[in-house]
């Protein structure tokens, strides 16, 4: 007895012209790297771009220990190899979401950073905040907006704490919806509520740069590759 996926598979093929063809579309998940997000930047690019630079001796969260690789000239140093296998798996989650069609949202709340973040997410084709943030923004949309309102599939954080030195009130807001977050955590940072914590500088402009090109990069990635039936 021939299953009934073979038996339709096979009914379907005589209807077809002997020019058309169905395209297998692989799955990317088999994949420890579909999209080659890995080949986009190297450890050296990292130390350029002053990612690994934190803040000066006595302002480290304890969480923030595994990721530091010593201190110099008082202050603190991440260690690049750590860094960089972080930023993979966070630009690898990035090209996955672009690639299932899903909503992505930058998130900044420092002025000087305004400007790079909104290039990048325009570029991308996807959406930015880097004003002051509304408290109801995840938490009470449908007040905020007057109506049923999308909520992104995906908020990446270029700063997981805000100009007064607190917390963005972003990463409780994306934790409390069950929204996934990637978010660069400096040494005075708390990486616990945020998925894919990419530890690193998030103050100099040149490090903010680096990583809103590779977010965008990825995100170009994973919508080139776009599932598409074609027959």
């Amino acid at each position: 007895m021939i299953p009934l996926y073979f038996s339709v598979t096979l009914s379907f093929k005589r209807f077809l012209k002997p020019s058309m063809e169905i395209k297998e579309i692989s799955d990317p998940l088999r994949f420890p790297d579909y999209f080659g997000v890995r080949k986009l930047f190297r450890v050296k690019d990292l130390f350029d771009a002053r990612v690994h630079y934190g803040h000066k001796d006595g302002t480290l969260d304890p969480n923030m220990k595994p990721y530091i690789f010593g201190s110099r000239l008082g202050h603190l140093i991440f260690d690049l190899d750590k860094t960089a296998e972080m930023l993979q798996d966070a630009l690898n989650f990035v090209a996955h979401i672009a690639y299932r069609g899903g909503i992505i949202l930058f998130v900044s709340h420092f002025p000087q950073h305004t400007l790079i973040v909104e290039n990048a997410a325009k570029q991308a084709g996807e959406y930015a905040h880097a004003r002051e943030w509304d408290f109801h923004i995840f938490t009470n949309s449908e007040k905020v907006y007057n109506g049923v309102t999308r909520l992104p599939d995906l908020v990446i954080l270029l700063s997981t704490l805000n100009p007064q030195m607190q917390e963005h009130t972003a990463v409780k807001d994306a934790a409390k919806m069950c929204i996934p977050t990637i978010g660069i955590v400096d040494t005075n940072s708390n990486p616990n509520l945020i998925t894919y914590p990419v530890p690193g500088n998030d103050d100099s402009s040149a490090a903010i740069q680096l990583y809103c090109n590779l977010f965008r990069d990825a995100i170009l990635l994973g919508k080139s590759k776009k599932p598409v039936v074609a027959m």
